[in-house]
């Protein structure tokens, strides 16, 4: 596809016809942040049903690292089809789970030996890395922290930290769950032990390397290091959720290994599976294997058609140095966005870590009218942050330097609107 140009883009009437059948068909607990129904894509390009053209700075929130329809992801889908498409991998086990599995141990930080459970969606891989922690320790208990987000359904709503839209109403949730603030000094952990919770009770601490609902929050050098260690000092599980962080997006294959830590268990999701949905819990061979036969799986997990398709992203990343790439467009959009922060006082903040960045603005509104100028005009952004008010971005990392800087322009012609 060519790169667009800035204009304005309408919602045509094959749109508008779309939004009506989807105000009929789908629960309004379902959000929708533009207008724009998906007729194709390439690259960091989509095209809507009326032939306008965005560059897509969602990426699907964070699942397309690849890049829409990598070229290796859908030829290694086409010839798939042709094999197979479902038979249950524990049932009638097949060669992309094991070589995906194979991977992900080989990929992941540290030297101990992994192993690799696959699932569905980062959310049920949380449950499960829950489900293996407890079962390891035998204890009861988690710790989260403050602006997490680690999934929507009960329990991960549990370990999430939003109330509105994700929490409300949904009321309760499952219990032994508690809660810390992030990115503070890891002793706050002990004063935890004395007066929230035992630490002999807790069977694991979980933690975004750099928080990605909560704001694109990047905690201060070596915190995660001494959490982990306070971990260690109380036989505690340290889960990463790289859901987000995971796969280049922050200039390494996963963000804690910013850290050099070796976590107990870790979770991946989002574009692990080049666009399909897929999840992973990679752990210690010795924790991931403490359960019996039978006490890990799911129908669907680690499907054939999404392991072929996570294989070859995976090779995409490699082959394509994407994780030099997310460095080098992390340094373009803070050296532009540091410059906007000087213009427009609405900027409270600019952070992120590679390409994994974000601005702050001073209230949720002006993000709802920045987001809507630009996809309007072209540009496809997602807000973050608990109360709302931060403009991440999440392109794919093929991202061409034209197709980036065509996105600022837009992003600064929507701030000298607001």
């Amino acid at each position: 596809m060519p790169s667009i140009h800035l204009k304005t883009n309408i919602p045509g009437p094959r749109s508008q016809a779309l939004a009506a059948r989807r105000s009929e068909a789908v629960p309004r607990g379902v959000s929708q942040l533009t207008p724009v129904f998906v007729a194709r894509s390439e690259g960091a390009v989509i095209e809507d049903v009326d032939g306008n053209r965005y560059l897509d700075f969602a990426g699907g929130i964070g699942c397309l690292n690849a890049g829409h329809r990598a070229p290796g992801v859908v030829a290694a889908l086409h010839a798939q089809a042709d094999r197979f498409l479902h038979t249950c991998f524990m049932v009638t086990p097949y060669e992309s789970y094991v070589a995906l599995a194979e991977k992900l141990n080989a990929l992941a930080p540290g030297r101990s030996p992994k192993k690799t459970l696959l699932l569905n969606s980062g959310a049920e891989a949380v449950e499960n890395a829950i489900k293996i922690a407890r079962a390891y320790t035998r204890r009861p208990a988690v710790i989260c922290f403050e602006d997490a987000f680690h999934g929507r359904t009960l329990l991960t709503l549990a370990l999430t930290s939003k109330t509105h839209p994700y929490k409300a109403g949904f009321e309760p949730f499952p219990g032994d769950i508690y809660r810390v603030p992030y990115g503070q000094p890891a002793e706050q952990l002990e004063d935890a032990f004395q007066r929230v919770v035992a630490a002999e009770s807790v069977a694991a601490l979980i933690a975004e390397p750099v928080q990605g609902e909560g704001g694109f929050i990047v905690p201060p050098a070596g915190w995660l290091a001494a959490v982990h260690e306070v971990c260690r000092k109380h036989g505690i599980l340290l889960i990463a959720d790289e859901v987000q962080t995971g796969f280049a997006r922050t200039g390494k294959m996963f963000a804690i290994e910013h850290e050099g830590i070796e976590p107990d268990l870790m979770v991946t999701a989002k574009s692990l599976g080049g666009g399909l949905p897929l999840g992973a819990v990679t752990g210690k061979a010795e924790i991931m294997d403490h359960t019996g036969p039978g006490a890990l799986g799911g129908t669907f997990g680690g499907n054939p058609m999404a392991c072929v398709a996570a294989l070859a992203a995976i090779q995409a990343i490699e082959e394509c140095q994407l994780c030099e790439r997310a460095v080098q467009l992390g340094d373009q959009f803070r050296q532009r966005a540091q410059a906007w922060q000087r213009r427009f006082p609405a900027i409270r903040d600019v952070r992120g870590l590679g390409a994994m960045q974000a601005f702050e603005l001073a209230e949720a509104q002006s993000t709802k009218s920045l987001t809507k100028y630009c996809y309007e005009h072209g540009l496809i952004l997602v807000t973050a942050g608990t109360y709302g008010n931060v403009v991440r971005i999440l392109m794919p990392l093929v991202v061409t330097d034209d197709q980036m800087s065509e996105a600022f322009a837009i992003m600064e012609s929507a701030l000298e609107a607001a």
